[in-house]
């Protein structure tokens, strides 16, 4: 079997279902404040999800399955993804200031989603390439990888129409979500040259991952969509988001 070839085509089906959902961004005419809250409500449900089910207990899991402690590397990525974001705003504020920036929040929504896919990139180029040369189980590694790419659908729109609702371009804004997603396809190539050391720091990504997802969320995403009234509205989107994302992901992960 062509191992390239299997994990090229797994991680590429990851990043078209990305950019299926950036495309959204071209079907919606007009973000109005009370869809905008409603969009924020249901990106911070999925992201808190997927920090959860997508990364953390995956982490445990290969760190457990390695013969390390799981609370470890869990903490440590965790904390560094959180302070690795936190710097990343005080950055991007210091040229907001000197340049007279824009897009702050969706600028650091936009990298702890990228972040956040390196890790799921190679998530399933490992498992593909694992079962390329073990000669078996591929259809369980294209699983993993179709529950990834349904997943990244509502990840994309998380990206693009947040920009938008920013005075972005359309094109600008889908380009951006489409972006989020090539890291996917690149991790999962990465994994595959250096399949035989980058198991043992793979919980420590996924779990800094997390870390920076979680900090977008409650720093920046949750209390936006709290904000001027329509409380409930951000607090059922988040709810319906959380669920749909922990479905994907014990259904299809």
């Amino acid at each position: 079997m062509n191992v390239y070839l299997y994990v090229l085509i797994g991680t590429g089906i990851t990043f078209l279902a990305t950019v299926l959902g950036a495309s959204v961004v071209f079907f919606v005419k007009g973000i109005k404040p009370t869809f905008h809250k409603l969009c924020l409500g249901f990106s911070s449900g999925i992201m808190l999800a997927a920090a959860v089910w997508s990364l953390i207990l995956p982490a445990v899991d290969m760190a457990t399955e390695s013969g390390v402690l799981p609370i470890f590397p869990v903490l440590i990525g965790f904390v560094a993804g959180c302070l690795f974001i936190f710097l990343v705003e005080k950055i991007l504020s210091y040229y907001e200031k000197r340049k007279n920036l824009t897009f702050k929040r969706s600028g650091v929504l936009f990298i702890a989603v990228t972040l956040h896919n390196i890790p799921e990139g190679m998530a399933v180029g490992l498992a593909l390439a694992l079962a390329c040369i073990e000669n078996s189980g591929i259809t369980t590694a294209f699983t993993l990888a179709i529950g990834m790419a349904i997943q990244n659908i509502p990840e994309g729109a998380t990206i693009s129409l947040p920009l938008r609702n920013e005075g972005m371009s359309r094109f600008k804004a889908f380009s951006f979500g489409a972006i989020s997603g090539i890291v996917e396809p690149i991790g999962g190539m990465i994994t595959v040259l250096l399949i035989g050391s980058i198991t043992g720091i793979l919980p420590y990504l996924l779990a800094f991952s997390a870390g920076a997802m979680v900090y977008v969320t409650v720093k920046e995403l949750l209390p936006e969509s709290q904000s001027e009234g329509k409380s409930m509205l951000g607090t059922v989107s988040f709810i319906i988001g959380f669920l749909l994302m922990m479905t994907l992901d014990i259904c299809l992960g």
